[in-house]
């Protein structure tokens, strides 16, 4: 019963928001038929294309609304002291039934209210760096890399390593991937932060449990159009490439850095044999960081006047914690947890990204709804 009314309580803003929608489409249907609006077709124009992109919405209502009611009688039924039995068991069923088809519209209703991310379709840079944990710290480092590859194996995108440097014992202290393909960012926009990893090291004799973390940072990829960067701001070296353990790699300058004057941002590329190619992966990694800096700034500056009434919220503090010993991934901004660790760094995050997505839903309607 409690979690019953938890989930009405997160609903209500959702709920009141479309029954806002169902009203204006009522209004509109209105004017359409008022002769004074019929004697001006630019406004018949105007009214009737308000009037169609809501209509969906205004019919799915409706429904809700019938199957609400249904669900009220058959509650009050399974709950009537004078109801027993069978009756009250098949009340019962019904109205576990009607639950379920009602929060299922409230999941679509919900797809529909939240205005659409611009980025969702765009490719994006996933960047993994290494924290604090030392060794440890660069081998889940690795982990999480080869979790994500795995995951947009699963979503269909392509994965296209910009940039890395290697530990030499299968970890990383630092790779940048960027993920291309339908929604690529919108797969991986919530994974920015802080992750958090607790097990016993290879190397650990005593048996002791470490935590290390990771930290995750995801980037939309920007067009050239969206960012113009003057060549003069530009500091571009070249160099040898090198793999783990600083080995030449090859003796030719192909390895590329740039340096963004104005900024600071630095990006470096040496995966690619042609310096052109390394330049080029460079500058694509550039502009996206670029972008993202100013964004962060910008979100700075809000945060900052918003920090005395909802408290902190910074990206540093951890997101998610993959416990070995417990076989556990907890995320800790929707508290969900789940004890199938490995099918997760196999990259099986649907249900953590579901989770996040209809959260992140739910907090945008509650916004456009005050």
């Amino acid at each position: 019963m409690a979690d019953t009314q938890t989930a009405d309580q997160q609903a209500a803003p959702l709920i009141a928001k479309w029954e806002g929608v169902a009203q204006r489409y009522d209004e509109l249907t209105r004017q359409l038929m008022d002769p004074s609006v019929l004697s001006q077709p630019a406004l018949i124009h105007k009214l009737n294309k308000e009037r169609t992109e809501i209509e969906a919405l205004a019919r799915l209502y409706e429904d809700y609304q019938a199957l609400a009611k249904q669900l009220d009688e058959a509650t009050q039924l399974a709950q009537d002291p004078a109801t027993e039995g069978e009756m009250q068991r098949m009340a019962a069923e019904e109205a576990g039934s009607l639950q379920t088809r009602c929060r299922e519209m409230e999941a679509k209703a919900l797809e529909q209210l939240v205005p659409k991310d611009p980025r969702d379709e765009k490719n994006t840079f996933v960047e993994i760096r290494a924290g604090t944990g030392g060794d440890e710290a660069a081998l889940f480092a690795g982990d999480l890399f080869r979790m994500y590859v795995k995951y947009a194996e699963r979503k269909r995108l392509r994965v296209e390593v910009m940039e890395a440097s290697e530990t030499g014992i299968g970890g990383y202290k630092e790779v940048v991937m960027l993920v291309e393909g339908k929604g690529a960012y919108s797969h991986f926009k919530h994974e920015s932060g802080v992750h958090r990893v607790q097990r016993v090291p290879a190397t650990e004799a005593s048996g002791r449990i470490h935590t290390s973390t990771v930290t995750v940072a995801v980037m939309p990829e920007v067009d050239e159009v969206e960012v113009q960067i003057d060549p003069k701001d530009l500091r571009i070296d070249t160099f040898c490439s090198s793999g783990a353990g600083g080995q030449s790699v090859n003796t030719t300058y192909s390895a590329v850095r740039i340096t963004h004057i104005p900024t600071g941002v630095v990006v470096s590329c040496q995966d690619e044999r042609s310096q052109l190619k390394n330049r080029t992966k460079a500058m694509r990694t550039l502009r996206a960081r670029i972008v993202e800096a100013e964004r962060e700034k910008q979100e700075a500056e809000i945060a900052q006047s918003r920090k005395a009434q909802v408290g902190t919220g910074e990206r540093s503090e951890k997101i998610r914690t993959y416990n070995f010993p417990q076989n556990r991934v907890t995320d800790h901004r929707i508290g969900l947890t789940l004890h199938r660790l490995e099918q997760v760094l196999a990259g099986d995050l649907d249900e953590i990204v579901e989770g996040l997505r209809a959260d992140h839903a739910r907090a945008a309607t509650e916004d456009t709804s005050c």
